[in-house]
């Protein structure tokens, strides 16, 4: 639980760092990602070499198709942050067990219960509220376009759901130290091509720019999401998913104090009522 409470304050970092950088959202993307992977990789080849003699090349192709979901996540969710507000765009991001759950229910016909169901609506309601509010409250509180941010945003929900919900397939098949390198690496490859086909400068960074990608990848990446994905096998998922929650909260209060960026009436609001449909949606057991 101590490990998971250090996650949830490591992931809450993302935003701000990402604001803090002036690189593209896609070379933003791509270093995380990238050095994340290379900090973890010698520790995992060494200890877990004999794990990857399981993957069949069906496995492969759908963790390489899982690795291009995640990056499609990662870009929307970064680049969301140019055009609305951290409390807004890390709430909608964090909203991927909404998607799950309508993901599974069509996909693997796995039943929804009235719990979730509530859940899904009470979390829909709560962007259509935070949506609205910023939309009214104009770019000094909300960005310069929030609609197109907010946008951004839930694409990278959808994109989370996506990675979860193939992931949740292939893992019963692939141990978890090769399905996390083949999908960080397809990851990685992804944001690079996507960076080359629109131009974006690799080089020429200066000091500032390569302490924030490492910074993404050491605190994010690694006391994060790699943390995260630890404690799973000591915490009960249900427990994790529920203290992901905490991300938003950590995120808009790092804005506030770091980026004086104070987040509207009715953001706050919604960001609530979007959390507590989220809460209902990952305890719910059916």
């Amino acid at each position: 639980m101590a490990a998971l409470a250090v996650a949830i304050l490591a992931v809450s970092t993302s935003a701000v760092l990402v604001r803090w950088s002036d690189a593209p959202s896609v070379v933003l993307a791509f270093y995380r990602v990238l050095l994340t992977t290379l900090l973890v990789v010698p520790f995992l080849v060494t200890r877990h070499s004999g794990d990857f003699g399981a993957f069949e090349p069906r496995d492969l192709l759908v963790a390489t198709a899982t690795g291009a979901a995640l990056a499609i996540h990662f870009a929307a969710y970064f680049e969301s942050l140019a055009w609305t507000s951290v409390a807004a765009s890390v709430t909608l991001v964090q909203s991927q067990p909404i998607f799950v759950a309508i993901g599974a229910t069509l996909v693997l016909s796995e039943t929804i219960g009235v719990r979730k169901a509530l859940g899904i609506a009470i979390a829909i309601g709560g962007m259509g509220v935070m949506s609205a509010g910023e939309l009214l409250a104009g770019a000094a509180v909300a960005g310069a376009h929030p609609l197109y941010g907010n946008i951004l945003a839930v694409l990278g929900a959808l994109m989370a759901a996506l990675y979860v919900l193939v992931g949740r397939s292939l893992r019963q098949r692939v141990a978890l130290v090769p399905y996390v390198l083949v999908v960080y690496s397809a990851c990685t490859l992804t944001l690079l091509a996507v960076a080359l086909v629109q131009g974006l400068p690799l080089t020429g960074y200066g000091s500032r720019e390569w302490l924030i990608f490492l910074a993404l990848a050491v605190g994010p990446g690694l006391f994060g999401h790699t943390v995260v994905n630890w404690a799973l096998e000591h915490v009960e998922s249900s427990i994790v998913s529920v203290s992901l929650l905490g991300e938003p909260v950590g995120a808009t209060v790092l804005a506030l104090l770091l980026l004086a960026e104070v987040p509207g009436l009715t953001t706050v609001l919604g960001g609530v009522v979007v959390l507590s449909g989220i809460y209902l949606t990952s305890s719910a057991r059916g």
